[in-house]
């Protein structure tokens, strides 16, 4: 009788661990068929978003405290390749009332602000965005860093990130955010430098805001990468039914030298489902820069 008392006491004990704790398999398939000047049509696997696939997990370590970690993987759906092994996060921290530190491999604290009110839903092909330098996420998640992220205060929060010293150049990534999200209003302010000991001092600078009118939502933002460029981007997402939204927008970038000019967009978004959404759209721009114009038309599948 006792040891049937405590091995039901045993099993207790083990289903409450592992209702305190849960891990979650999730992903993206993005496929498009894009067309740029002077190209042939081709499959692009991540129009919108990057196809991915990750596993993500929490664990209630009690008083208020949890213990986290996020494993995520790029996918190319033209050749079924994959990222070099968790290639876009790979981190493990802790949240709770103080807010939320990560260390490892994350999206850094710029990368928070940067595509936030990008036009054309921050679609990897399409966004007028990807013309502006101070978009570049080529540090976005650089490894090998810490993250903090506060709690909100009345809608106010902000988060610092930096990596620990690496290679032989000392090459560091720091970063910085300060945002609000109240009702329909949306302002975040970013900053972030990359340095080494060779010639490296990058400092970019980015400033987004959005407000939702219900019939739109008016999207903009202003950036710079110092002594490089300016930029601005404007745009406009109109939901035409609860299915379907159209997303405009245009980025100037400023001087107008070597690839800087000026890029128009338009897109639409249809809602398939909860989880699958067809998608079309192109950019144009107004010189020949970069790709001059593209046209794409593809599917998302979130899981």
């Amino acid at each position: 009788m006792k040891k049937s008392l405590i091995a039901l006491a045993v099993l207790a004990a083990s289903g409450a661990a592992m209702a305190q704790s849960s891990v979650t398999l999730y992903g993206i398939a993005d496929l498009a068929v894009v067309k740029a000047k002077g190209s042939s049509a081709a499959l692009a696997s991540g129009g919108v978003s990057t196809s991915r696939w990750g596993l993500k997990g929490s664990e209630d370590l009690g008083g208020g405290l949890a213990a986290n970690f996020n494993f995520e993987q790029s996918v190319n759906l033209v050749d079924g390749t994959t990222g070099n092994g968790f290639n876009r996060q790979a981190w493990v921290g802790f949240s709770g009332g103080f807010g939320e530190i990560k260390l490892g491999k994350m999206w850094n604290a710029y990368d928070d602000i940067v595509g936030a009110t990008s036009p054309l839903f921050d679609s990897g092909a399409l966004t007028t965005n990807n013309l502006a330098p101070s978009y570049a996420l080529e540090a976005g998640n650089p490894g090998n860093a810490v993250y903090y992220a506060t709690p909100s205060f009345g809608g106010v929060s902000g988060a610092v990130s930096t990596t620990f010293k690496t290679g032989e150049t000392n090459a560091r990534v720091s970063a910085f955010h300060v945002k609000y999200e109240g009702g329909p209003l949306f302002v975040g302010l970013a900053h972030e430098q990359q340095k080494d000991d060779l010639s490296a001092d990058l400092k970019l600078t980015r400033l987004s805001a959005s407000y939702d009118f219900g019939a739109a939502k008016l999207l903009a933002s202003v950036g710079q990468v110092k002594d490089v460029a300016d930029d601005v981007t404007i745009g406009v997402d109109v939901p035409l039914s609860s299915a379907l939204t159209l997303s405009a927008g245009a980025t100037q970038v400023r001087p107008e030298v070597g690839d800087n000019g000026t890029r128009y967009g338009l897109a639409a978004a249809y809602g398939l489902s909860k989880r699958t959404t067809a998608y079309t759209g192109f950019y144009k721009d107004s010189k020949e820069a970069g790709d001059g114009h593209l046209f794409a038309v593809g599917v998302k599948h979130s899981f």
